[in-house]
């Protein structure tokens, strides 16, 4: 099993930064095996694609709507996952959930193809 917790979450103002973390831990878990990615759910809408990045760290890829704003990296010494958020707007505003994913070919993109969700945390940009 695999345990995901995300953290920084918070309320800011419009054209402000946050920075999430998502730490993640199991018997089973190590870096090299697992995609991380990160979704996003507003209210009474469908939990979206944000980013995701490969265990290598390289070419993270985007959703068209947070790319030049956002920018994942990851530490595998510290099993950790990071979406700095910059630039933030209101339509930004939602739960934020870090997932895990075996695939290793290329930055995983539908909810499917993650195995392991966090609980989320909860970002509010206000205008």
């Amino acid at each position: 099993q695999v345990q995901l917790v995300e953290s920084g979450g918070g309320l800011v103002q419009a054209g402000g930064s946050l920075r999430l973390s998502c730490a993640a831990s199991g018997r089973t878990y190590r870096s090299s095996s697992y995609a991380l990615g990160w979704f996003r759910q507003a209210p009474g809408k469908e939990r979206e694609f944000v980013g995701a990045i490969l265990w290598s760290g390289d070419e993270p890829y985007y959703a068209e709507s947070v790319k030049g704003r956002f920018t994942i990296s990851r530490d595998n010494a510290l099993n950790t996952v990071y979406l700095q958020m910059n630039n933030l707007k209101p339509d930004d505003t939602a739960v934020y959930y870090c997932a895990a994913s075996p695939k290793r070919l290329r930055p995983p993109r539908r909810r499917y193809e993650y195995d392991y969700w966090g609980q989320g945390t909860q970002v509010t940009v206000s205008s």
